[in-house]
């Protein structure tokens, strides 16, 4: 049985990179915003219920993401319904990629709102890629079409770096490239120490 690490991290935090990495030392890696563009496009189990819920956002078979955004701008009670709709069923696709890779001694399981859903439950560990907020911010604000309001809405749904670094297991400093990859291997040899 893999030992699941649970990988987060806030936005601009350098989680994607801290992914790769583990990619790079051979641990497979399953990508939560991988498997919601999965469930979105053509054919994807969350297109009719998304389109359902919510009219004008199917475009050429799947979801139009920009189009959901200004939908849930709108709607108060919108991120609740999607949420229902769309959690078992990345729930389903992350049980699936356990399954699958069940004989690796190590599955990362990259999860941006991990503690916000109640995923840590599900870990065996949890490791949290963390930068200093002027970092972060320059990092999300290079983003193309990113606004100020898009950073503070996307900030206002995530727990704060200081709870998650509090409740993580470990922190991966992702303030240099060297020092998240020493972390990283480090968090990798602590694991299979067992």
């Amino acid at each position: 049985m893999s030992f699941r690490l649970g990988l987060t991290g806030g936005i601009g935090m350098g989680k994607s990179t801290a992914a790769q990495m583990f990619r790079d030392l051979g641990h497979p890696v399953w990508d939560a915003d991988a498997a919601v563009h999965r469930l979105y496009a053509p054919g994807g189990d969350a297109v009719a219920p998304v389109a359902a819920a919510f009219p004008g956002v199917l475009k050429d078979g799947g979801i139009d993401r920009a189009a959901l955004r200004l939908v849930l701008a709108d709607s108060p009670d919108g991120f609740q319904t999607l949420e229902g709709i769309v959690h078992p069923l990345v729930a389903a696709d992350r049980a699936a990629f356990i399954t699958r890779h069940d004989a690796a001694p190590i599955v990362v399981l990259d999860i941006p709102l991990l503690y916000e859903t109640g995923a840590e439950r599900g870990m065996d560990g949890v490791a949290v890629v963390s930068a200093p907020p002027a970092i972060q911010r320059a990092r999300v604000m290079a983003r193309p079409g990113m606004t100020e309001e898009n950073f503070q809405m996307i900030l206002s749904r995530q727990m704060p770096d200081s709870e998650k670094r509090k409740r993580a297991d470990w922190v991966i400093p992702s303030d240099t490239m060297d020092g998240a990859r020493a972390a990283i291997m480090d968090i990798c040899a602590a694991i299979m120490a067992g």
